[in-house]
């Protein structure tokens, strides 16, 4: 028989709605883990780079610089980018710990993963009173 006179025994691939799909927390914690690295390399790095090379330009560069910083939408994008890398610092700990096979099982896994969503927050909280 020619394939292509069989008959299908598999159906196609169902189209999944990613937003009806409800992770775990463990997942959760891992798919931000990406999310906040891809941040810090494409925003977070380069931002970082131009600052620097902004204020080591001359004394009224860092005047100015420190001036632009001061603005609360710059206050904010340091805070997102604070949390950030909070975030994938933690998160990179906890998978560190995973991979040692330390904490692998649910429970724990589920108190490591909420551990990593409060100390980042606590963490960006920390910085948030810093800044204002």
């Amino acid at each position: 028989m020619a394939a292509l006179e069989r008959p299908v025994v598999r159906p196609r691939p169902v189209y999944l709605n990613l937003f009806a799909i409800r992770l775990p927390l463990p997942g959760f914690v891992s798919f931000l883990h990406r999310a906040t690295g891809a941040l810090l390399f494409v925003a977070g790095i380069p931002l970082l780079l131009w600052w620097v090379q902004r204020g080591l330009a001359s004394p009224d560069a860092w005047n100015a610089m420190r001036g632009a910083l001061a603005h609360p939408f710059a206050k904010l994008v340091l805070l997102v980018l604070a949390w950030a890398y909070f975030h994938h610092f933690l998160a990179g700990i906890r998978h560190l710990l995973l991979d040692l096979h330390v904490g692998v099982d649910l429970p724990s896994a589920r108190r490591s993963s909420a551990l990593v969503l409060v100390l980042a927050l606590v963490l960006a909280l920390a910085v948030a009173v810093v800044l204002w």
